[in-house]
């Protein structure tokens, strides 16, 4: 409840998950039919990266600044190319003053057809988002614990979707969280996509992580990372990773392009580094 996304709006950790949350609410665009995305921990919306909290970080100035600083390769602005346009249409005099959270952006690329359910705990932040939204019958906002969400609102009525699970990670066990959240979701949803973002920072326990995913035996489960600098110097957040379950299944070969060019624009020290492995399904490979 004492988490504020405003002081990390736009950093390399939004950077990656926005970037492939954009990828996977592109690819249920390709069917007609229409889907709903439910973001379990959606923060405020839109954040003002020119606030007094996040100018007192400036996390987002190695993020999404960095990004659009300078020209990308053909193959990663392709690849960018829905995530940035939304970013981009936010700021159409070319600054970058605001930024889109998860559920902002997801409401930009959806069509007509499809929803958004979202999630917010923090009653000052769901204020905010209930705002933002107020009077659009697309999406529907709810003052709620976004774990209990991933068994009282699915299945989605329309079949189709994309969950997103981005808890703030202020308390112990969040990874076994995930764990359980991800098993208990998947039993009544089990056709859905699945996006769950986890920190990368001194002490965390990402190879029981991955095996205790495995467990879970689900068919297809991918895992993206990508770290800026060394986790040794620093108690704070050195990385990310997501796991996607049932992904597209173009997005690893985009992962391949993606995250090796990301490793190089965003670096903070010598130590960055990036890999895009398959934890169940296609080929799994040895961590």
């Amino acid at each position: 409840m004492n988490y504020r996304h405003i002081y990390h709006a736009g950093n390399f950790a939004d950077v990656l998950k926005h970037a492939v949350l954009a990828r996977l609410v592109t690819y249920l665009k390709q069917k007609d039919k229409a889907f709903r995305v439910l973001d379990t921990h959606a923060g405020i919306g839109l954040y003002d990266l020119s606030s007094e909290e996040a100018q007192k970080t400036g996390e987002w100035v190695d993020g999404i600044g960095r990004l659009l600083e300078k020209p990308l390769p053909g193959d990663v602005a392709t690849i960018l190319a829905p995530y940035l346009e939304a970013v981009r249409d936010l700021n159409p005099d070319g600054s970058i003053k605001l930024y889109p959270g998860s559920p902002k952006l997801t409401r930009i690329l959806m069509r007509p057809q499809d929803r958004l359910s979202a999630m917010e705990l923090h009653p000052a932040d769901y204020e905010t988002l209930h705002s933002l939204f107020d009077g659009d019958f697309q999406s529907r906002i709810t003052e709620l614990d976004g774990w209990l969400a991933l068994g009282a609102h699915l299945p989605p009525k329309e079949k189709r979707g994309l969950v997103l699970v981005d808890p703030p990670f202020e308390i112990a066990g969040e990874y076994d969280r995930l764990v359980e959240g991800l098993a208990k979701a998947y039993k009544r949803f089990s056709g859905g996509v699945f996006c769950l973002w986890y920190p990368l920072k001194q002490g965390t326990p990402i190879r029981k992580f991955h095996e205790d995913l495995q467990a879970l035996n689900i068919p297809k489960m991918l895992c993206a990372e990508l770290s800026v600098r060394s986790e040794r110097d620093t108690t704070g957040l050195s990385g990310s990773g997501l796991i996607i379950v049932n992904p597209p299944f173009t997005l690893k070969g985009e992962l391949d392009v993606l995250l090796p060019f990301l490793k190089g624009r965003l670096a903070q020290d010598k130590f960055a580094s990036a890999r895009s492995l398959w934890l169940r399904g296609e080929t799994v490979e040895e961590e």
